[in-house]
Formats: C-alpha cells, structure tokens, sequence
C-alpha cells in the first residue's frame, strides 16, 4: 500500500498548509515531481540548501500564521540543526512546521554505504533535539490522521515536528519534462574533461551521478582512479575537500568536478577557494539546471551567471561551453591563466539507465587515493 502524491499534498493544502519548500530527495521523488508540476511558484520553492528551508518556512509563518511543509532527504537534515534550534524551537521562537523526511538507511533496508549510518541513528537524532515525531504510515487514511494530528501538536506546542518517510511510501507521481537540447551527456562531457585533464591530476568529484559515472570510466578504460575522490556523500563539499587536497598538495594540479545543485549548496565556499587556494586548484561545474539524481526538479542555476559569479567572488579566471570540442583548449586556458580557475561545463540531463555504482568500499577509495598522492 502507498500514498497518492495528490491526495496527500490535497489534503495537507486543505489543512492550511500554504507552502511547500525543500531540497529534492530519491525517496520522495514521487511527492515533490507532483508538488513541481502542479503547485504555482508562490506556493512551492526549492532552496539551495535544508537549512534555507526552514528560514523560508520561519517568514512564511511571520507574514501567514500558517505552517509550511519542508521537505528534504535525512542526509541533509544535519543542515536544518541550526535554524531549527535556534530559530523555529519552542524555546526561542516557537514556528510551527511540517519537516518531511525521506528515511535514507532505515535500519533493514538495504541502501548505499554513505546513508546506513545517517539511518541508523535518525530517530536518536530528534529525539535529542526533543522534536516531536513519527513515521508517516503507508496507508493513505492513516497518514491524513496522523497528518492532522501532527499539525495540530505543531501548532499547539509551537513547534517543528518531523515525519518520517519509509521507502515505497508515495507513488504514481508524474515525471518532469526533459527540455529538448543539442548539449552534451554529462557522461560523455565527463570522459572528455578526464581525457583533456591527464592521469596526473588528482580529482575531487561530487556526489551523485558524476561520481558513478567517473567510476565507471575508470573501470571501462582499465584505469584504476586511485587519484579520483568520490564524494559519495556531503552534498556541496567537494570544492572544500579540494581545497583542503590541494592547499597540501602545491605540485600536483587539483580538480574538482562539481554539480551545478551542489555548488548553489554551499556556494559562499567559493569565496574561501578565491582566498586559499594555490594556482593548481582547477573547478569545473557540470551544469545541467537539475537534481538530477533526484527526481530532475529544477535548481536556480538559470538565474546565475556561473563565470560571472566565481570572478566576483575571487577566482582568477573563468569561463564556460558547452561544446566538447572545446575542452582541450580550455582546460589549457585555465592552466595557463593559473588557479583558482573555473569552467562552467553546460551538460543535458539524464543518465544512463544502466549506469553502475562504485564496488569499491568508500573506505578502500580513501585509502588509495592517499596511497597515490603519496
């Protein structure tokens, strides 16, 4: 049994929920593609980062009286500790809100390497910050109660409160459009830049699609990738554990392969990368406009001029394509104006159904990856 997207966004719209705000997840992919196609842009908004949503949620309610839903992954419920403890608590200012949580690494429930631990101790994890909460039941009628339940104690006690959303929950969600475009595959733009970048370098790459596909390469070439670090988790920090690499590692040329959603994240790091960084530290931003891995809802990207912005913050050069052809010449660009320096790599999005995932422990990746630049 498994909740109708719409019946549940209904019945929470008709409960007073005004606004729907978060960071896509996998396991609500169904719930937030239906929020994304059907709610009007007052009414839903997707935030650079979990955090920004509980802010967003906190001057909803000044303006409305009303609380919001925010919706997010539990991998990125570390990023909502602050403002939901010193901003939306009881104890301080009392916002009341509907956190929706999709339960990555349930205890029993087989899932990838970076998310076990974040399952397993999610229920401790409320529960010390002394938030209510429960798990939304599967069956439509027993979630609408304990809905209505959770927002009436929200309300009442001035609070967040926390569901917690099992794989299989939602289902039957519509599937967002892909726009039509001539640009690149990620995949095949990541080969390119991997080629033109050389088997020196050491490679910092972010989490999600980029990282398995990166992988997959190596394999395929029969490379081993010692000098590639998967960031399989931490979405947004690949730029700063490259620059922690590269800050130790002044011979060697440092690259960090970033996504556009990852780089919004955390994008004030970039300014600290314009401050530290030696001239090896080399930042590429494969921008497909999307969540890619998600469900494909939207980042804010289009509104930002990448190249634009890295100068304004402090690199020393940067520049954008999205032709293939191009990358040699860029990537000697960029060595030759000297790091930090950035390139903005314009990909379409989607990934190859089939695409595998890293059979390398994220342990034994770390491991070689300090052997190599050794």
């Amino acid at each position: 049994m498994s909740i109708d997207p719409k019946r549940f966004t209904d019945h929470l719209s008709s409960a007073g929920v005004s606004l729907f705000t978060g960071v896509p997840d996998s396991l609500l992919k169904e719930l937030g593609s239906h929020i994304m196609a059907n709610l009007p842009r007052e009414r839903h908004v997707i935030t650079a980062n979990e955090g920004a949503a509980v802010g967003l949620a906190i001057g909803h309610y000044l303006k409305t009286s009303t609380p919001a839903v925010v919706y997010m992954q539990n991998s990125g419920f570390g990023n909502t500790v602050n403002p939901l403890l010193s901003l939306a608590d009881a104890d301080v200012y009392g916002i009341p809100m509907l956190i929706v949580v999709g339960w990555r690494g349930q205890p029993g429930v087989k899932d990838e390497p970076q998310h076990v631990k974040q399952g397993r101790v999610q229920r401790e994890l409320v529960e010390a910050m002394d938030l209510p909460w429960s798990i939304l039941p599967h069956d439509p009628d027993e979630a609408e109660k304990l809905v209505e339940e959770a927002l009436a104690e929200a309300v009442e006690k001035k609070t967040p409160y926390v569901l917690l959303v099992e794989k299989g929950t939602f289902s039957g969600g519509p599937k967002l459009p892909k726009p039509e475009t001539t640009l690149p595959t990620r995949e095949d733009a990541l080969i390119a830049l991997t080629k033109a970048v050389g088997s020196d370098a050491a490679i910092v790459s972010t989490t999600g699609m980029l990282s398995r596909e990166l992988f997959e390469y190596r394999v395929n070439a029969d490379e081993s990738g010692d000098r590639d670090f998967l960031t399989v988790g931490g979405m947004g920090h690949a730029s700063a554990i490259a620059l922690g690499v590269a800050m130790s590692e002044p011979d060697r040329e440092v690259w960090c392969f970033d996504g556009d959603g990852a780089l919004l994240m955390h994008l004030g790091s970039l300014a600290v990368i314009a401050d530290h960084a030696p001239s090896t530290y080399f930042h590429v931003v494969f921008n497909n406009g999307v969540h890619d891995s998600v469900g494909g809802q939207p980042t804010s990207i289009d509104k930002v001029d990448i190249p634009a912005a890295a100068r304004a913050l402090g690199y020393r050069y940067a520049t954008a394509t999205g032709d293939l052809s191009e990358l040699p010449a860029r990537v000697a660009k960029l060595r030759e104006e000297g790091g930090p320096s950035l390139l903005e790599l314009k990909v379409k999005p989607g990934s190859r159904a089939d695409l595998g995932r890293p059979t390398r422990t994220p342990a034994e990746s770390k491991d070689a990856f300090i052997a190599a630049l050794r």
